[in-house]
């Protein structure tokens, strides 16, 4: 996007990156550099570094609630408890699964399946990324079983390009102002990207 704000981000993984980036289209930015794509301890090891960065540019940090017991907001306050005007650190709860069962219409679609079979209330799953598995397993498509669900007895919790498919869904079909409606987290964190882009072109 041509002349549009360039923000940087912080990611657990490589779905994450393509959600992020998404999210800052969105939201009338531009993606720059995206960090991080090695797990959640790298994000906390760095998250000071990030914060200090947001002092005067807006930055978008992103992790996953997982199955941490407390609830976002005291997850935020451990994680940076004075955080800088520009930052967006945002939590998906529990999963960046969650935000994208949200938009149930596209995903069953994309998979392949019944959209009366997508849970109404995905930030209230205890393991979305399971939850995704099993909706691919029940998929009327082929490839999107082969690619998506792993092999019997290989001991892995999702398929060999489970990463890759679930990239093509979100730059390709997912709409984050619909599942928006269904994940509140989301909301949240597309509110924020705006906030910050708004008061720095401002």
């Amino acid at each position: 996007m041509d002349g549009a704000l360039i923000i940087d981000a912080a990611v657990e993984g490589i779905i994450d990156e393509a959600v992020a980036q998404k999210l800052i289209v969105g939201a009338g930015g531009s993606p720059g550099t995206i960090y991080g794509k090695t797990g959640k301890a790298f994000l906390y090891q760095k998250i000071q570094g990030f914060n200090n960065a947001a002092k005067t540019w807006p930055w978008l940090v992103l992790v996953d609630l997982d199955n941490d017991k407390e609830c976002a907001p005291p997850f935020c306050t451990r994680w940076v408890p004075d955080p800088s005007p520009y930052l967006c650190f945002r939590v998906a709860v529990r999963e960046v699964e969650s935000w994208l069962m949200a938009d149930s219409e596209t995903l069953a679609s994309f998979l392949g399946i019944s959209r009366a079979i997508i849970p109404k209330d995905p930030e209230g799953l205890v393991d979305p990324k399971r939850e995704m598995v099993n909706l691919a397993r029940r998929s009327r498509k082929e490839a999107i079983r082969k690619d998506m669900v792993p092999r019997q007895g290989s001991g892995r919790p999702v398929g060999p390009a489970y990463a890759s498919r679930m990239i093509e869904y979100v730059q390709n079909y997912w709409r984050p102002e619909v599942a928006a409606r269904r994940a509140d987290s989301l909301g949240r964190a597309i509110a924020c990207l705006r906030r910050v882009i708004k008061e720095v072109v401002a």
